[in-house]
C-alpha cells in the first residue's frame, strides 16, 4: 500500500509543478502588462499637459 501512495505522488507532481509555473508565468504576464499600461497612461497625461490639452478622460467637444 505504501507503494501505491508513492505511485499516486510520483504521478501527480509533474501535473502540479508544471500547473504552478503556468500560474506564475501568466501572473506576471498580467501584472507587467498592468505596470505597462499604467506608465503608457502616465507618459500620456505629461505630454498632454506640455502641449496644453485636457485630459484624456475628459470630454470638451463643442456640442
Amino acid at each position: 500500500m505504501d507503494s501505491y501512495w508513492a505511485a499516486v505522488v510520483w504521478s501527480l507532481l509533474p501535473t502540479v509543478v508544471v500547473l504552478g509555473l503556468f500560474a506564475f508565468v501568466l501572473r506576471s504576464i498580467l501584472r507587467m502588462d498592468r505596470s505597462e499600461r499604467r506608465a503608457y497612461a502616465r507618459i500620456e497625461e505629461e505630454e498632454r499637459a506640455k502641449r496644453g490639452l485636457p485630459p484624456a478622460g475628459s470630454d470638451h467637444r463643442a456640442a
